[in-house]
């Protein structure tokens, strides 16, 4: 068992499981360094951090550390396209080809805005190798994005595009943003700004490596005891360098998951998989959306359509990407089987690589996220977040 660190910060009376469950990650799951956080609606009624933000256990992990997310990213970039619905710049029905003509070819005419966002568009991979420097130059990359012929055709399955999502979501913004801005420039400016989210897509010049915590892989011993949802097929298909996994998790060429608190990866925009923030951030979002606060741009008629539950095209179905079945709606993922929760269907989020999560449960009003440097190897439900949402829902809200 791991030693016991100090726990800081808030619990409000009826979350202390939340906070008991918190403590237990440290003790028996191999917590370095975490935080967690359940706003309801904008008040806060848990925000805990402790541990250390280095792999030695030198660095405190403090209260405004931030961490990177990777894919927990994707809910972020989920609610500025929600935005962009709510001011009639985009439909989730529309085709992408009518924002962005260029994009229209190789098969690509018919796939709308929403079979984009939820994975169904056959662009989890590139064919073109992209390299970090290459993620600078937006226009140089829709060129690259938009040539790309799908591996499947689109609308008929789905496969995590674990990173290429961020990218063509990043263009879709560009192509009908008044100003041209990018996707990370409309999170801070009309999201992150708006709900003071302490959390970047495009990490700004100004901010001090010093707050951001490294991260550590899950290795050798630690493996055996930690992980128990180990992704057998996706590493058989990294190591043979082949198959959709391969393709997905590959390119662009970013370097390994463990190297990403630097700022080269960092300061470019890669809207799926390299915001970084904290827990406290992705609930305050989360709690905003989940408690309809007014604070997120984003109509309410937008908001009871990503808190929709189950339609026809809602279903788990068998990811080619993850190996597993999933359900994905409007750009976030949605609550089923194996893989719950929230309170009910209605909840929806993203996970990040390594175990971080965010979600809001429009059912009770909460927004809930989790933050931490041991990346654990689990492709979706990481032990360590389920046993906090575990403990959450046995909370008096």
């Amino acid at each position: 068992m791991s030693a016991q660190p100090t726990i800081h910060g808030e619990v409000e009376s009826g979350f202390g499981p939340v906070a008991d469950a918190f403590r237990r990650n440290f003790s028996e799951h191999g917590e370095i360094g975490a935080a967690v956080a359940v706003y309801v609606g904008d008040r806060p009624v848990v925000d805990l951090w402790a541990g250390h933000r280095d792999r030695r256990r030198t660095l405190p992990w403090e209260r405004d550390t931030i961490v990177p997310v990777f894919s927990s990213t994707k809910g972020m970039a989920g609610f500025v396209i929600a935005a962009l619905v709510s001011r009639g710049l985009l439909d989730y029905e529309e085709r992408v080809a009518t924002y962005w003509p260029e994009f229209g070819v190789n098969g690509k005419d018919a796939v709308t805005v929403r079979q984009l966002i939820d994975h169904q568009a056959g662009l989890s991979g590139l064919d073109t190798v992209v390299r970090l420097p290459q993620l600078a130059d937006l226009d140089g990359l829709a060129t690259i994005l938009a040539a790309q012929k799908p591996a499947w055709r689109p609308g008929t399955r789905h496969g995590y595009h674990a990173i290429t999502l961020g990218l063509y979501q990043g263009e879709l913004v560009r192509r009908v943003d008044p100003a041209r801005r990018s996707l990370g420039r409309v999170f801070a400016e009309e999201i992150a700004k708006a709900l003071g989210l302490d959390f970047f897509i495009g990490l700004p010049a100004e901010q001090n490596m010093d707050r951001i915590a490294g991260l550590a892989a899950t290795e050798g011993l630690d493996i055996l005891r930690y992980e128990r949802d180990i992704p057998l097929r996706i590493g058989a298909e990294l190591f043979a360098k082949r198959g959709f996994s391969y393709a997905a998790l590959n390119n662009p060429r970013v370097g390994a998951p463990a190297r990403a608190a630097r700022r080269e990866f960092l300061e470019v925009e890669m809207p799926g998989s390299n915001g970084v923030g904290n827990a406290r951030s992705l609930a305050m979002a989360y709690g905003a959306a989940a408690g309809r606060t007014g604070a997120l741009p984003i109509d309410n008629d937008v908001l009871d359509r990503l808190a929709a539950a189950d339609t026809a095209d809602d279903v788990p179905a068998e990811d080619l990407v993850l190996h597993t079945k999933s359900r994905y709606h409007l750009g976030f993922r949605k609550s089923r089987g194996s893989f719950s929760f929230g309170s009910d269907k209605r909840a929806y989020g993203t996970t990040g690589l390594g175990g971080s999560f965010g979600f809001a449960d429009p059912a009770t009003g909460l927004g809930f996220g989790y933050s931490m440097n041991r990346l654990g190897l689990a492709v979706l439900d990481d032990v360590r977040s389920r046993n906090l949402r575990a403990a959450l829902l046995h909370c008096h809200v």
